[in-house]
């Protein structure tokens, strides 16, 4: 195949352009449900501490949902542009829900998000916090219908094909809740939460380091903390159930992840090594005998059925997949670690004084991204050949385009996305390197709430809601 012909220049244009798309959403997942937590948390114990932290943190939600908007618009358009015949052999069932994303998700994240921007004044604190609470719906929403949609790409269920070659609908419920959605669905809301946790650990503990002082940073570092240290190991479990539901719908996927060439009874864990599929092997690989069959079949003799079972044809770019696979493993079993230590500083009173924790944080802080990009690589690179697992291949997908004409496009979304969405960023982390205001959080009074224009209405007791 030519390096530079439509089809593959038409793939590396989408791979380009939902990678950055998908780091919006991510974090804006998490940091919805985050904002939301603070609004909660504030009119329950008028904390003035997260009052200001909500108010420092949606600015930058703004900021990243408005890119993650622009960002999704493009793709759409390739859709009809590089992927003509895909969209028309998918219409009838992708269209629909991809419309139900945009009515049910997008519309209830765009109707109240002005209103949790700039509505506290205007309509009072509990329909302000209905509003918040409603954007966080919205972005789990959003996240529902794309995960819908993608999962049916791998697991397609509940169709049949009509006479003109395209797939139609005939049970909604068995589309939807197809058999790697409920799976990809905890999956992914989990990376999100991770990934959101830890940038807010990351600026949280980066102004520790410039200070002790400040509570705000106290106070989100320790949130962040307490989340890394609770959901990573769910998310560890998540991974193991998605796991075997992979091994099971799409085999040649897993052994393309695991780097297994040939199938064996109490197959060893790979830990590294160098995929060579010219011989159908991995070089120089680092194993753990039988470790890989009790991971993913949990028996110590379980079988992993090899690459060599697959026709060539029909296998994934092992070196993309193997490598992908451990960047996200191995930034996970990292933040398990950053949990693990951040639960024994806290156990030792320590929390905000210790200055090489706060530095790891710092460091993983972007980290959530990387894996983030590494695991949808996974997923979408494990797929191939085809666009609809099994039924519809990658090269039957693609628009009769000229080379030339995707070249162009690709060439300009590289410039716009990297001038666009580049200072995008550099203006977040700039909102990112401001302290928050420095409150007292044991002393709850009402100044910055009273500077927002906003009559504090009297606390709400509630007994065992501590920092």
């Amino acid at each position: 195949m030519d390096v530079f012909d439509a089809l593959t220049l038409a793939r590396f244009q989408f791979a380009f352009t939902v990678s950055f798309h998908i780091i919006f959403p991510a974090f804006s997942i998490g940091l919805a449900s985050y904002l939301a937590v603070l609004n909660g948390l504030w009119l329950l114990t008028r904390r003035k501490v997260y009052f200001s932290l909500f108010q420092y943190w949606k600015k930058i939600f703004a900021v990243a949902f408005g890119m993650g908007v622009v960002s999704g618009l493009v793709m759409s358009y390739q859709f009809g542009t590089n992927w003509s015949v895909f969209s028309d052999k998918t219409g009838p069932v992708l269209g629909p829900m991809m419309g139900y994303e945009v009515l049910s998700a997008f519309f209830l994240e765009a109707g109240f998000l002005g209103i949790m921007l700039f509505g506290l004044k205007r309509v009072g604190e509990t329909l302000h916090f209905i509003a918040t609470a409603m954007v966080a719906l919205g972005t789990f929403m959003s996240a529902f219908w794309i995960l819908s949609v993608n999962s049916w790409m791998q697991t397609p269920a509940g169709y049949a094909i009509n006479a003109a070659g395209q797939f139609v609908v005939t049970d909604w419920v068995a589309v939807i809740f197809n058999p790697s959605f409920p799976y990809r669905l905890v999956h992914m809301l989990l990376a999100a939460y991770l990934t959101t946790a830890f940038v807010v650990g990351g600026v949280g503990a980066w102004h520790l380091l410039k200070g002790h002082g400040n509570p705000g940073a106290k106070t989100m570092f320790s949130m962040a903390m307490w989340m890394a240290a609770i959901v990573a190991p769910i998310q560890i479990v998540a991974g193991d159930f998605h796991g075997l539901n992979t091994l099971e719908h799409q085999p040649a996927k897993i052994a393309a992840m695991e780097g297994h060439y040939d199938s064996h009874p109490g197959a060893p864990l790979i830990l590294f090594g160098i995929p060579n599929p010219a011989e159908s092997r991995i070089d120089y690989a680092l194993e753990l005998p039988r470790l890989g069959a009790l991971i993913l079949t949990h028996s110590w003799e379980g079988s992993i059925r090899g690459l060599n079972e697959f026709p060539p044809e029909q296998r994934p770019p092992v070196q993309i997949v193997f490598w992908s696979f451990r960047v996200m493993v191995g930034i996970g079993m990292a933040m398990l670690g950053i949990g693990v230590w951040s639960l024994l500083m806290r156990w030792r009173g320590r929390l905000f004084a210790a200055p090489w924790l706060h530095r790891a944080a710092v460091a993983m802080g972007p980290a959530g991204f990387v894996a983030v990009v590494a695991g949808w690589i996974t997923t979408e690179v494990g797929r191939q050949p085809y666009t609809v697992y099994g039924l519809l291949k990658t090269v039957d997908s693609v628009s009769p385009i000229a080379a030339a004409a995707v070249g162009s496009s690709l060439v300009a979304f590289i410039v716009v996305y990297f001038a666009l969405f580049g200072a995008g960023t550099f203006y977040i982390v700039r909102l990112m390197k401001k302290p928050p205001e420095k409150v007292e959080p044991d002393l709850p009074t009402d100044e910055p709430i009273r500077a927002a224009g906003i009559n504090p209405a009297p606390a709400l007791k509630v007994p065992g809601v501590v920092s």
